[in-house]
């Protein structure tokens, strides 16, 4: 695309990008404050990608729409150097799986609140592993934002299926921007392999121009 233009030199990147985030946030100003902070060759991606729909089917019929998007044409190795370094500050500290202790103890507490019958302690503690196995993929901001949710609209006891669909409600932006991020980068990396020059030169000028951006 004509008007991504190279970024100039600048001083060394540090190692990460300090997206803001606020999970107590309503999730559309959490998103657009989110995706806003980007550098701005992304944000244009982003705005010129093209979205399409399929249907999704399981053994058991029709399950779902799902979106697939597809970058734009022009995606560069500078590009794809933004989008990693982006990726990695949403997967290290925003979608990064909650600890096992605070998933536990959350999932614990939410029981408490609907008495079941007894259980012996052996199966205690393989319900308990279960629900650390189905919930463990999920951030600790999600798991809490759905058993509050389920607190406060339910008086039943939970089954995992419900919390995860809850859990997978609570970050399905922040899913979706990564999903497009990772995109972007693997589009720009197929680029560099192909093109008639060396990305590795690029990349120290348009992640310093990233930071510059963000702040």
């Amino acid at each position: 695309m004509s008007n991504l233009h190279p970024f100039p030199a600048s001083s060394p990147v540090p190692p990460s990008l300090p997206l803001p985030f606020d999970p107590a946030m309503a999730p559309g100003l959490r998103s657009r404050m989110l995706r806003d902070a980007l550098p701005e060759p992304l944000q244009r991606l982003l705005d010129c990608g093209q979205v399409g729909r399929h249907s999704r089917f399981t053994e058991d019929g029709f399950a779902d729409v799902v979106e697939d998007w597809t970058p734009p044409d022009g995606v560069t190795p500078r590009h794809a150097a933004l989008a990693r370094q982006a990726l990695t500050e949403i997967d290290e500290s925003i979608l990064a799986p909650a600890s096992a202790n605070h998933l536990l103890g959350r999932v614990l507490a939410l029981l408490s609140h609907f008495p079941a019958k007894a259980t012996t302690p052996e199966v205690e503690q393989l319900l308990a592993m279960d629900w650390a196995d189905d919930l463990g993929e999920f951030p600790a901001w999600a798991i809490d934002q759905a058993a509050r949710r389920w607190r406060r609209t339910r008086k039943w006891r939970p089954s995992i299926a419900e919390i995860r669909a809850l859990c997978e409600e609570a970050c399905t932006a922040e899913r979706a921007l990564a999903d497009r991020l990772r995109a972007i980068a693997m589009a720009g990396e197929r680029s560099g392999e192909t093109g008639s020059g060396s990305a590795s030169g690029l990349l120290r000028p348009v992640l310093a121009s990233a930071v510059r951006r963000m702040r």
